[in-house]
């Protein structure tokens, strides 16, 4: 049985005017509803990948395929969601409520579906309460929740997610969990938060200087801690011996 991907990478290489070799020839394939993290050290190119797979940047050569169709650079694409790592380059409108309804909106949906669609969201992500706030007086952690919910609102059917906890208190750390767990969309997750991404995660992709190092299981990844340190990566505390079992019964 063919397996239903939703996402494939093919050869993708990416350089920037002052820097060759950002990617590299980057091949993954993504199947629909799988949670995948994506690790690496700073400067590995891991947002220039997100950066190409929501179509802001266009590869020098390869592929990117989504649901079957040609990523199109520089194009609306409501199928693919980009929460980006500051929330800043996300949060524009006078209010929040309006930043929330403004993908659904460009959607061509109805305002009254897209006021119901950011009511939603504003609610699965706690923030009901600041939605006639201007997103500039929010706190570093209501607008990493405010720029979720922006994402949540479009109900894209694959989601990327640029260090989605940066900011977050261990509550709403712990809310953000909760949320991704029940998310059937395909979602692909980059973060320095190995144990979040132990949480919410199936499968990870290690990549560093433009290459797809390894891919596979998450546990059996992140558990390698040879690999992990020859790529200035550390293992994640709770999977030390002495913290594997309170980890698997969470």
């Amino acid at each position: 049985m063919k397996e239903n991907f939703i996402l494939t990478l093919e050869n993708l290489s990416f350089s920037y005017p002052d820097k060759s070799d950002v990617l590299k020839e980057v091949c993954f394939q993504i199947s629909s509803g799988e949670h995948v993290g994506l690790v690496g050290p700073n400067g590995s190119g891991k947002t220039t990948l997100f950066l190409l797979l929501c179509g802001i940047l266009a590869p020098q050569s390869g592929r990117i395929t989504a649901m079957g169709k040609t990523v199109a650079a520089g194009r609306f694409n409501p199928n693919i969601a980009y929460l980006f790592q500051s929330p800043e380059d996300q949060l524009f409108s006078t209010t929040l409520f309006d930043d929330v309804t403004f993908g659904p909106l460009n959607m061509a949906l109805s305002r009254e579906e897209a006021e119901l669609r950011a009511a939603r969201s504003l609610e699965q992500v706690g923030c009901s309460s600041l939605s006639e706030r201007a997103p500039h007086h929010l706190s570093g952690g209501e607008k990493r929740l405010a720029a979720f919910a922006t994402v949540l609102s479009m109900m894209p059917d694959i989601i990327l997610l640029d260090e989605p906890t940066s900011n977050l208190d261990s509550l709403n750390r712990r809310n953000i969990i909760s949320i991704i767990r029940q998310m059937e969309q395909t979602l692909v997750i980059c973060s320095h938060d190995l144990e979040f991404l132990l949480e919410t995660c199936q499968r990870v992709i290690l990549i560093d200087r433009g290459h797809i190092v390894r891919q596979g299981p998450i546990v059996e990844l992140l558990s390698d801690e040879k690999l992990m340190k020859s790529h200035n990566l550390e293992k994640p505390h709770s999977l030390t011996p002495h913290n594997r079992l309170s980890h698997d019964h969470r």
